[in-house]
């Protein structure tokens, strides 16, 4: 038996190459090797930047007993939970059987059908505190395999049945919530608002963007601004702009050093959308965030998933060293998770070609455009849309819907902040490829958690960053906005409307579900600029402050030509006695021209 990671593509999976634990990648035919030897599966689930993946790394996988005895008596699959989320998502589900504690590195005993019967998540080299050494929690569970096999095996198969009925779409006849439902939700949060040193809850403290979201877009702006407020002037946000990924303390102290992609690219819109309501602070906030984005995460052709919690400083690893230091700039940056995800990349194109538009900064829709134009190029075929990929090779892993609804909103961004409808209509095409019946499904299931029963339907539940469901919802709205094919939102309204009760009773676990669901409740903005073909024209503050759900710039011809194609808030529109033209509208309702 030997490590087979050396080929593998995600930087998370090759970090552990040189483990001598006899590591293979996720797929069948581990489970296979499982089922011949009779043995149990030992699945680790982590990803690039996570500290305490690192941590297990050094006190365990790098030992040399621990090693042998796992591969002795175990077959070893290490999963980067970026790569393969459906798979992370199920073992997830099966973990909350054996643990309330979750979190990665995540650790999972398995039989060789896939069912878990024990699971955990960091484990330490020695006792401590009562928490079992890993060498303990490895013995135990052979001994459990070995001596007691019946009830490892109905535990597991109790678990997976339970899986199995997990994820299930709620009743078809659901309605999206009321306004006074919403107004509940809203409740909740403030219920729930830490009003000593802002956010939510106490200890840990996370950035939660989409319930951010779903506040400014109910209306609740102090709320929100208090929110965002918080995190601004606390130690979660960095020197240069960019945000930690949460705060191991109630005062956002401590913070745990990664950055995530979705995390500031999120921020980013929150911070847009508070200088849009009045806080005139925000706009510098905004501008930290995409100078991270763009100096720092970005690759060139694309943006790195996240920046590592650790750093290497006068040869020893540590982690926030780095970003403690007083002269940082002598030390060499935590390195960068360099995978490029399709749908955390549709995050960042969609934010920054919004804020480009409204902070009139053509540099941050140019960045917004070109790594929109390398993933078309790259990750979608027009068939088959990548899930991931590095400089060097890209991912076997499926697309999963989060993907194909975040790159979609992506490309509507761009496509309203450069005046190309080729954006619109290839978001278009990516959301006929995972529309359904009743809304939008997974395009493709993940072939071994098929065969196993333990692929989960729909998961629409959302913490960091909005879900599948909710990201295909928010694309199909603002598809109508732009096209006025009132299909497109009656599908949003029904892709979410099943999971209603879910979010109201719980907001800060479905912040965007709550957000796409106001946002279909209220009134729907639009304002246009149409200007002669050849020329330029800053937009005003007043128009760029309004906050419309679609802002758009485009020459007098483009808009013919895009209203021809099908954009039909564009029919009719023209550069008044050749001026640049301001059209200001409410569910295609325009007021009269205003030239500029």
């Amino acid at each position: 038996m030997a490590n087979q990671l050396a080929n593998a593509m995600s930087p998370y999976l090759q970090a552990h190459a040189d483990n001598p634990v006899a590591w293979q990648p996720w797929g069948s035919a581990a489970f296979a090797e499982a089922a011949e030897r009779d043995v149990p599966v030992f699945i680790s689930i982590g990803y690039a930047t996570c500290h305490w993946c690192h941590v297990m790394a050094r006190e365990s996988f790098s030992d040399d007993a621990i090693a042998a005895y796992l591969n002795e008596h175990f077959v070893c699959i290490k999963v980067d939970r970026e790569e393969h989320p459906s798979v992370d998502a199920s073992y997830l589900a099966q973990a909350a059987a054996f643990t309330q504690g979750l979190g990665w590195p995540l650790s999972v005993f398995a039989a060789p059908d896939g069912g878990a019967f024990h699971a955990g998540t960091y484990f330490p080299p020695e006792p401590i505190g009562g928490r079992p050494s890993f060498r303990q929690v490895l013995e135990a569970v052979v001994t459990a395999w070995s001596e007691r096999r019946e009830v490892a095996q109905s535990t597991a198969q109790a678990v997976a049945d339970a899986v199995r009925a997990a994820g299930a779409r709620g009743a078809e006849t659901a309605e999206l919530p009321a306004r006074e439902q919403l107004t509940a939700s809203v409740g909740r949060l403030e219920h729930a608002e830490d009003e000593l040193f802002g956010g939510f809850g106490t200890a840990p403290k996370f950035p939660v963007a989409p319930v951010i979201g779903f506040l400014q877009a109910y209306g609740a702006d102090e709320l929100a601004n208090r929110t965002l407020a918080a995190m601004a002037h606390s130690p979660l946000r960095d020197r240069d702009g960019g945000f930690f990924r949460y705060a191991t303390q109630r005062d956002w102290s401590e913070p745990h050093y990664e950055r995530m992609l979705y995390d500031n690219a999120l921020l980013l819109g929150a911070y847009t959308r508070s200088w849009q309501s009045g806080i005139d602070e925000s706009q510098t906030i905004a501008e930290g965030i995409a100078e991270f984005l763009q100096s720092t995460l970005f690759l060139g052709w694309g943006f790195a998933s996240g920046q590592d919690s650790e750093s290497t400083i006068d040869g020893v690893r540590t982690e926030g060293g780095y970003y403690l230091a007083e002269n940082r700039e002598r030390l060499e940056p935590p390195p960068l998770d360099g995978k490029v995800l399709t749908g955390w990349n549709g995050l960042a194109i969609e934010n920054l070609a919004h804020a480009g538009v409204v902070f009139d900064r053509a540099d941050w829709v140019a960045t917004a455009r070109e790594v929109a134009d390398e993933l078309l190029r790259h990750h979608d075929s027009g068939d088959v849309l990548v899930r991931a990929s590095t400089a060097e090779q890209v991912s076997d892993a499926v697309a999963v819907l989060e993907d194909f609804g975040l790159f979609a909103c992506g490309l509507i961004e761009v496509g309203c902040a450069t005046g190309d409808g080729g954006y619109v209509e290839r978001a278009r095409d990516l959301l006929r490829r995972v529309s359904s019946a009743n809304g939008f499904a997974e395009p493709v299931t993940d072939e071994v958690l098929a065969a196993q029963g333990l692929a989960l339907q729909e998961d629409p539940s959302e913490g960091a960053y909005p879900s599948g469901v909710s990201a295909c919802a928010r694309a199909s709205r603002m598809l109508w906005l732009l096209t006025g094919d009132r299909s497109l939102r009656d599908r949003a309204e029904s892709a979410l409307a099943p999971f209603s009760d879910q979010a109201l009773s719980n907001p800060v676990g479905f912040g965007a579900l709550l957000e796409e669901a106001s946002r279909l409740g209220s009134p729907a903005r639009q304002t246009i600029v149409v200007v002669p073909d050849g020329a330029t024209v800053a937009l005003p503050e007043r128009v760029r402050r309004e906050g419309a759900d679609v802002i758009m710039q485009v020459s007098e011809s483009a808009a013919r030509r895009l209203a021809a194609s099908g954009i039909e808030v564009l029919a009719d529109r023209v550069a008044v006695d050749g001026k640049p033209t301001l059209y200001v509208c409410e569910d295609f309702v325009c007021r009269l021209p205003e030239t500029l």
